[in-house]
């Protein structure tokens, strides 16, 4: 936990590429993954669950969810001094509260307790005992600007991007010396008719799908199904999958010739060997990928100045 989290990247033992920064599109699909996820956990060991900082609005009924849909036995609840949009989440409240997505109970059938009774708050015979039940500790400082964004603040977009640097880090050689631009460096070549391909975040039309996946940042994934096409393919899926993803790449070019994907990734040989789906989502490549290519006679690939900001 301590420390910029793209310093010390590891491989999750369960991971879906959701696809996009925000769920506020697709909140349905999101728990899906979150129940998908979960369903992986043991209980071997504790799980701590970082939740996200959308609980505004239809953020906070999304969190009333997440808490009855995984049942945690504490609940970490920090406030911001002077702010009453968020109601202190006990198990009370979350019992009794809708979701977006789950009803609350009603009331009536429950015990009528003080806000100040929580600790005594039981469940009457015959209640649903899987109703939250955990324990809620409350951090709410008393001094003005607490848990405000200050001007040292560091944007989330820039986190994102050291994240996605430090992956690709791991296609460099180990040893110390010059960094490698990506067009130094040897792609896979996999068949257009050996994965199937879903663009996540947008409809996109079957005959500019090869524009939208050039020079995109996808997730390397894998669906139960086998992927079988007639033809040289590609293979497009009409729904997005909620699947396992075992890592990312980037789609350095297409070769329509020969129908390939040119795909740059770290991911080892043997786990390469699983993928069959892959997924672009709405997340870019940084710019100092691109602009920073070193090398390069002319223009550099996919990237242009002359650009017209009112298209």
């Amino acid at each position: 936990l301590p420390g910029p989290p793209f310093t010390h990247q590891q491989m999750p033992r369960k991971m879906v590429y959701y696809g996009q920064t925000s769920c506020e599109q697709d909140t349905e699909r999101y728990l899906d993954v979150v129940k998908y996820v979960f369903s992986c956990y043991k209980k071997e060991v504790p799980l701590i669950i970082n939740t996200m900082g959308w609980v505004k609005g239809e953020g906070l009924l999304l969190l009333i969810d997440l808490i009855r849909l995984l049942s945690p036995s504490h609940v970490v609840q920090m406030d911001i001094y002077d702010w009453k949009a968020m109601p202190p989440l006990t198990p009370e409240h979350v019992h009794f509260s809708a979701g977006l997505h789950t009803k609350g109970k009603q009331q009536s059938k429950c015990k009528q307790l003080g806000a100040d009774s929580m600790e005594s708050w039981k469940y009457p015979e015959g209640e649903d005992m899987s109703a939250p039940q955990h324990k809620l500790l409350y951090v709410h400082p008393e001094f003005p600007r607490a848990g405000l964004a200050g001007e040292v603040r560091v944007h989330s977009g820039i986190l994102r991007d050291m994240s996605i640097l430090g992956y690709l880090g791991h296609l460099q050689s180990p040893d110390i010396g010059a960094v490698l631009p990506l067009h130094s460096l040897v792609p896979y070549q996999v068949p257009f008719n050996a994965v199937a391909l879903r663009v996540i975040h947008t409809d996109v039309a079957p005959s500019n799908i090869m524009y939208a996946v050039n020079a995109s940042w996808v997730g390397l994934c894998c669906i139960p199904e086998e992927v079988q096409c007639q033809t040289d393919g590609p293979v497009l899926l009409t729904q997005t999958p909620v699947c396992d993803c075992l890592g990312f790449g980037i789609v350095r070019g297409v070769d329509m010739e020969k129908k390939l994907y040119h795909i740059l990734t770290p991911v080892p040989p043997e786990n390469l060997r699983l993928v069959n789906c892959l997924l672009l989502g709405n997340i870019a490549i940084p710019n100092c990928v691109l602009v920073g290519q070193q090398g390069i006679e002319g223009e550099i690939p996919y990237v242009t100045s002359d650009y017209n900001y009112s298209i």
